[in-house]
This record gives structure tokens, C-alpha cells and sequence, in this order.
């Protein structure tokens, strides 16, 4: 028997009907937008009956939707089929360095294809194969203290944009530190896009001179590319991500660069961003101090970035100086008509 990997393309309906049946029939019943909308490619393996036996999918350079038959005993062969598959895509295209998201059991099976485990909790694993790696991440980054008993510090920030609030905690942790690391996400999933909110960052700590800005690369797991689609829940999606985020930063990133304290802001808003401010404390004590700073405020009114992005979808950037700084201002001010034209074409603009 030989199984035949062929191309997949969802925008068919009767390929999506099968391809989704498949899945479901494998237990995976998550297809909403935020999961289907980011695949690039799907590959699939038929039988010599031209059954679907096999499947798999690429989103950026994460693995996802992966699921086969145990017929005739060749589940592993199948598995091995699909991951290779999808792994030679991503070669074509230039990519040598892919992510897998999976359900911890399945930790294992990757690991035999060249995988490594980079965080486990007790539902998921992350794993990545090729490089540069996490320890090609690590070694690039700037790191003047190593082996000296010095005060170094983390934020982790979106910026989406750079607001007073963001830059006083930076100012705070400055004080109190020898060197802090100022990590902004990489996602093109906000409104202002990773450059621009990293240099709105880098503007707004110019001032700081023992503060370093450095891009989060993919690192700092993002949820708009930790894929849900095997959890049973939002709240097992916050749960799972969170925990994740916080064993590769406390595992790999603070002890390659020395550091022993991070810095959140409170969120009284959001219950995504309270609940991960929760788990980092529980994960990254005692090894590593966290300290949750409350909010600041302008205007009696507490800083938000989530504020700001509603007063240039409402035109009103007059009030939004007193909430960012001015190189932030002067950004927006210049790319009002552009930043308002992301929100028209639907981008999001609530959370963080």
C-alpha cells in the first residue's frame, strides 16, 4: 500500500467538507476564524482507495491541524508522512525553522522527528525543529552584565501603541535596576505592526540609557499564533498560552540573560491580561521576583492603549497627547489616515 501526499486547498468547499469531517472524526472540532483564516497551506494523504488518511497544515512557520488514520497499523508512518510534507513547504519557501503546538501526549512523536521541547504544561506541548533556535535567540542578544551580580530586569509589552503608562513603568523599573529588557511581541496582529510599535518603544525609552528594546521574535507566544484549535475552551486556551509563555521565559530567557525580577502593569480591564498576570506570579516565583505596578493615570483617567486606539477610530487625537508620549503622538498624527483605514478594513482593535 502507498499512500500519496497531495496539496489541499480549503478555498474548494467539497476539499474543506472533507478535510474538516476528517478532523472532526479525529476529535478536533475548533475551525473558527482565528484558526482557519491564518493557514498558508494544507497538504493531505490518500490512500490507494483515495480515502483522506492523513492531514496537516502551515500557518507562518507553525504546524498545525495534524491528525491521522491508525490503520494497518501505519499511524507512525502516516504521522512521519505529514510532518515531512509539511516541513518540505516550508524548505521551498525558504523557512528552515518551524513550531508545534500539541496536546502533551503528542510531545513525543515530534521529538522522534527532530522536534525539541522547548515548554510542557500539562495539556500542551511546545516544541521547534531547525534553526536559528531559542539558543541562537538568546545568544543575540546583547547581554553586558552576564556573570556579574548586577540588578537586571524584564517587561514584556505589546505597545500597541507606546503610551505614557508603558513608558513610566519603564522609567520605574529603570530606577530600580542595573539594566532592564524591554521584550515588544511579534504579531502583525495589532493595529500599529511590529515595526512601528517597536520603534515607537525604542522613542519613547531613548531616555533610559540602561534600558534595552528588543523584539520578542517568537519567543514571547503571542495569542494571535498559539493555535487553540485542540483546547476545549477559552479559558483553557488563556491557561494553556500563559503557561507556556511563562516556562520558556523563566527556563531559557532569564537565566541565559541574568534576570531575576519582571514587571507587569495591573489590568483592570481585561480578564485575559489579569489572569496572566496570575499565572506568571505563580510560575516565575520565587526564582524570579515579579512586581505588578498599579496603572498610571492622566486626566483621572487610567492609560490604556486599548483607549487610545478608540480615540483615533473616533477622530478625537486631540485627547490623546495626554496619553502618550510625544514621539507616539507624532506618529499617529502623521499616519492618522492609515491607522484609520486598518480599523475601517476590520482591524481589531479591542483587548490589548
Amino acid at each position: 500500500m502507498t499512500d500519496k501526499i497531495v496539496d489541499l486547498y480549503l478555498n474548494i468547499p467539497e476539499t474543506r467538507k472533507k478535510w474538516q469531517d476528517f478532523l472532526v472524526s479525529k476529535g478536533i472540532n475548533n475551525f473558527g476564524s482565528r484558526e482557519i483564516n491564518v493557514i498558508d497551506h494544507t497538504v493531505g494523504l490518500i490512500d490507494d482507495n483515495g480515502k483522506l488518511v492523513g492531514t496537516g497544515s502551515i500557518a507562518g512557520n507553525v504546524l498545525k491541524y495534524i491528525a491521522v488514520t491508525n490503520e494497518n497499523a501505519v499511524q507512525g508512518a502516516r504521522f512521519s508522512q505529514i510532518v515531512t510534507a509539511l516541513q518540505q513547504y516550508l524548505y521551498s519557501i525558504k523557512c528552515y525553522h518551524s513550531f508545534v503546538f500539541t496536546k502533551a501526549q503528542y510531545a513525543t512523536s515530534f521529538s522522534h522527528l527532530g522536534f525539541n521541547e522547548v515548554a510542557r504544561t500539562d495539556e500542551a506541548a511546545f516544541l521547534e525543529s531547525g534553526t536559528p533556535n531559542i539558543d541562537d535567540f538568546v545568544s543575540n542578544i546583547p547581554n553586558p552584565y552576564k556573570g556579574k551580580n548586577k540588578k537586571v530586569a524584564a517587561i514584556v509589552m505589546n505597545a500597541n501603541p507606546f503610551t505614557k503608562g508603558h513608558q513610566q513603568l519603564v522609567e520605574l523599573a529603570s530606577k530600580e535596576n542595573d539594566l532592564v529588557y524591554v521584550f515588544v511581541v511579534q504579531t502583525d496582529a495589532s493595529l500599529f505592526k511590529t515595526d512601528e510599535r517597536l520603534n515607537l518603544v525604542k522613542q519613547g525609552t531613548a531616555d533610559f540609557k540602561n534600558v534595552l528594546v528588543i523584539s520578542g521574535g517568537d519567543y514571547m507566544v503571542s495569542k494571535s499564533t498559539f493555535p487553540a484549535y485542540f483546547l476545549k475552551s477559552s479559558d483553557e486556551l488563556i491557561t494553556t498560552q500563559t503557561q507556556i509563555d511563562a516556562h520558556v521565559f523563566k527556563n531559557f530567557i532569564a537565566p541565559s540573560l541574568s534576570i531575576t525580577r519582571r514587571y507587569l502593569g495591573t489590568e483592570p480591564f481585561s480578564r485575559t491580561t489579569s489572569f496572566y498576570n496570575q499565572s506568571l506570579s505563580s510560575i516565575l516565583n520565587p526564582e524570579i521576583e515579579v512586581k505588578i505596578i498599579n496603572r498610571f493615570q492622566a486626566n483621572e483617567q487610567v492609560i490604556t492603549a486599548t483607549y487610545v486606539r478608540q480615540l483615533i477610530k473616533e477622530d478625537k487625537l486631540a485627547e490623546i497627547a495626554s496619553f502618550v508620549p510625544n514621539s507616539t503622538m507624532q506618529f499617529i498624527s502623521a499616519n492618522k489616515e492609515a491607522l484609520q483605514t486598518r480599523i475601517r478594513k476590520g482591524m481589531n482593535i479591542n483587548g490589548n
